[in-house]
This record gives C-alpha cells, sequence and structure tokens, in this order.
C-alpha cells in the first residue's frame, strides 16, 4: 500500500484527481471507501473510480484481485444500507426522504422502483450493470421484503461482474496514461454537467417555492380579514 507520505504525482486533475489521491493514501481499501460513497452519496461514478483502479494495478501500485474484493463488498455494504431503509420506512417513503436531500431526483428513485415491479427480484441481479438504476434497486427490494439471502447473492454477482469490468478495461490500458485520462476527462465533463444541472434545479425549486409561499400568504390576508368582519 503506498504511503500518505510518499504519494506519486500522478498527473491526473478533477474527480480522477481526487481518487488517485485516496487511492494512494489508502490502497485497495480506498476503492472500497469510493464505490461505498458511490452508492450513498452521488456524483463520483464508478465508471471514473474503477478503470483508474485497474489502471494503476498494471502500475504496479495496487493488486488487481483485491480491488475487485473491496470494490464489491462495498456495493453489498451500501446496497444492504438502502435495502434495510427500504424495509423500514417502505418505498413511498424511502423515496421522498431520499428525494428531500436533493441527490438524486425522484425520477431515478422512481425507475429503480419500477424497475423492481416489473422484472421481480431478477432485477437486483441485472441492474447492478444500468446506471441510473444500480443503486437505487436496492430500496424497492427491501420495501417488498425480498430474501435477504437471495438479495445479497444477486447483488455481489452483479456487482462483482460490473465491477470487474470496469477494472479489466482499465488494467488492459496498461500504462496508457493519455489514453486513460482522456477518457476520464471526458466522464469528469459528464458529472460535472450533472452538478450544475442538478445545483440549477435546486435554486429554482427553492425559489418556486417560495414564490408560491408568499403567494398563499398574500391570499390568506383578505381572507383573515373578511373572516374578522
Amino acid at each position: 500500500m503506498p504511503s500518505l507520505t510518499t504519494a506519486p504525482d500522478h498527473g491526473f486533475t478533477g474527480l480522477t484527481g481526487f481518487a488517485a489521491d485516496l487511492l494512494n493514501a489508502l490502497g485497495e481499501f480506498g476503492v472500497g471507501v469510493l464505490v461505498f460513497i458511490e452508492v450513498l452519496v452521488p456524483p463520483i461514478p464508478s465508471e471514473v473510480i474503477l478503470p483508474f483502479a485497474g489502471y494503476l494495478s498494471q502500475a504496479g501500485e495496487l493488486q488487481l484481485g483485491w480491488l475487485i474484493v473491496w470494490s464489491t463488498a462495498a456495493s453489498l455494504a451500501g446496497a444492504l444500507l438502502l435495502y434495510w431503509l427500504g424495509a423500514a420506512v417502505g418505498m413511498t417513503r424511502a423515496i421522498d426522504l431520499i428525494a428531500r436531500t436533493r441527490l438524486v431526483s425522484r425520477t431515478d428513485l422512481e425507475r429503480g422502483a419500477e424497475w423492481f415491479t416489473r422484472h421481480g427480484s431478477w432485477s437486483v441481479l441485472v441492474g447492478r450493470i444500468i446506471p441510473g438504476v444500480r443503486s437505487l434497486i436496492s430500496i424497492p427490494a427491501g420495501a417488498a421484503r425480498m430474501g435477504l439471502a437471495r438479495f445479497c447473492v444477486y447483488t455481489v454477482v452483479g456487482s462483482g461482474i460490473w465491477n470487474t469490468f470496469l477494472i479489466g478495461a482499465g488494467a488492459a490500458l496498461g500504462t496508457q496514461h493519455e489514453a486513460l485520462d482522456q477518457y476520464l476527462g471526458y466522464v469528469d465533463l459528464v458529472v460535472y454537467a450533472a452538478i450544475a444541472i442538478a445545483l440549477v434545479t435546486l435554486v429554482v425549486r427553492r425559489l418556486r417555492e417560495h414564490r408560491r409561499a408568499g403567494a398563499a400568504g398574500v391570499d390568506a390576508e383578505p381572507a383573515k380579514v373578511d373572516a374578522a368582519r
């Protein structure tokens, strides 16, 4: 595992640079940390984290097998938290709670619920490789009280396949730093655009809510006056 005090100058920036710093500091375990965060708190996508980790394995800084183990274990840990949330409060309340954080859109949450309703427990297995569904499918699975053992098996298999594919893709690039940097740069731009859109949407919603509240207050005043008369 690389030393905290002697982390190499990897030359990456943006989200990739952040991932590189953490991986240099924590080694294979750092992949687990990043994947766990990705499951619960977007928007650091596995499409950035895992190929880069695979690339570092070919550079001799990380071990490929442990990257797959830690990333899959973290996927399961995050999925279980969302599963238990769905089981504890039900699908509707879980969607409401998460949607209020503005970290995930209600549309994505409802898409995950619809996917589970349409395809049943198999959607947990297949959904692990589908962006926008991968994490959120755990909530309806918990709300439907899907068998925990089956949920864990499907999550490990589906997430393991997805993680292995992305890590392997990064490892296949070997020492092609420029090719990887270009790919991850494009992904960074997409993530930054998504963050910007989310922030603008949040501001617009807040302004609309404030205006509606103000309008409701103005409309209520004449009614109070009339009632007093």
